[in-house]
């Protein structure tokens, strides 16, 4: 809970993530984040002292790195990494560390199923500005996987889940409740610069809907809109306010996220089920966390990868034409891929 200044401000000063100015950007940050700095540090009194986001992605990143070193010998040995964007351990804190251990190729691996410029191309650009203060001589060799929307562990995993959950409603119910997929929403801004996330976002669901032979009816909401400007929807807890006295049940699935956190945990938990007059028709779906066929999902997703010998996708170049950022590379290429001097 003491490090919750230093991560709102690290989030609000990141300009790909929101776009303010980038001359007066950190003075906003730091008054918005001194602002917010004692509500969200309730909010994580109230989900048990902080966020369960660091344990999952170092028990996920180490399980991954378990199944491959078994499965993929001619590269082991595979060490894992973990590293945020906003909170510790940052970027160029990861990237120190790995310098240090004397790691010459690395995977960047986001945990972010569907891309968009705001989160995985952020994160990128992060990458881009540590490799250029901390290793401009390239010691270490970068490719990415930069986006895994329909990955079959992700798909069986959430409908796994889903099915869990479901068998906890009355079976006279079972078939009629709704499926309320929920994901970050992303300001209208973002959007309509042809940011891919909606898409990928919607691929997922599809994906899993079928994946249960569309057993039930569903569709895809938006939470955590913060301010005035408009964005993507509709909310998740509209949604759920219009259809609790009209349903018999619904269920909450964190389709953006790999892993419980502030947003599950008290926005859907406590916030839109919690305080909602609808509460005993409301459940949420487990979140993956430790989910064996998520990881063992991932873990195939980094084999092929690193058979494939691709250094990004074909779409991460359009990701970065059209996300306009000025203090990024001129071309992926130069983040990922064989840098190192010849002799």
């Amino acid at each position: 809970m003491d490090e919750t200044y230093d991560f709102l401000y690290q989030l609000f000063a990141d300009n790909d993530l929101i776009p303010i100015s980038s001359k007066y950007q950190p003075t906003i940050a730091k008054y918005i984040a001194k602002f917010r700095t004692p509500k969200i540090q309730q909010q994580y009194r109230e989900i048990g002292g902080g966020s369960p986001i660091r344990k999952w992605s170092e028990y996920q990143a180490n399980k991954v790195c378990e199944i491959l070193d078994e499965a993929c010998p001619e590269t082991a040995p595979h060490k894992p990494y973990v590293a945020f964007r906003y909170a510790k351990p940052l970027t160029g804190e990861t990237y120190e560390q790995m310098l240090r251990d004397g790691v010459r190729k690395a995977v960047a691996f986001s945990q972010y199923p569907q891309f968009s410029y705001s989160t995985t191309g952020s994160s990128i650009n992060e990458l881009w500005r540590q490799i250029k203060k901390l290793d401009p001589e390239r010691s270490i060799n970068w490719s990415v996987i930069d986006r895994w929307p329909t990955n079959q562990g992700l798909v069986k995993a959430f409908a796994s889940n889903i099915k869990d959950k479901l068998a906890e409603f009355p079976e006279t119910v079972r078939d009629k409740v709704v499926l309320l997929f929920s994901a970050h929403s992303l300001p209208m801004d973002v959007v309509n610069t042809g940011d891919a996330y909606p898409a990928e976002v919607g691929a997922t669901v599809y994906k899993v809907m079928e994946e249960l032979k569309f057993c039930n009816p569903y569709r895809l909401v938006w939470q955590s809109q913060v301010g005035p400007k408009p964005w993507l929807g509709a909310q998740t807890a509209d949604i759920a306010e219009f259809l609790g006295p009209k349903e018999d049940g619904c269920i909450f699935i964190p389709i953006a996220f790999t892993s419980d956190h502030i947003e599950t945990l008290h926005e859907i938990d406590l916030g839109v089920i919690g305080e909602s007059p609808y509460k005993d028709k409301f459940k949420r779906c487990d979140s993956l966390n430790g989910s064996d066929i998520f990881i063992k999902g991932m873990a195939e997703l980094v084999k092929d990868h690193l058979a494939s010998g691709q250094l990004f996708s074909k779409q991460l170049p359009l990701d970065f034409t059209l996300g306009k950022s000025s203090d990024t590379a001129k071309h992926v290429s130069e983040v990922f891929g064989d840098h190192s001097k010849k002799s």
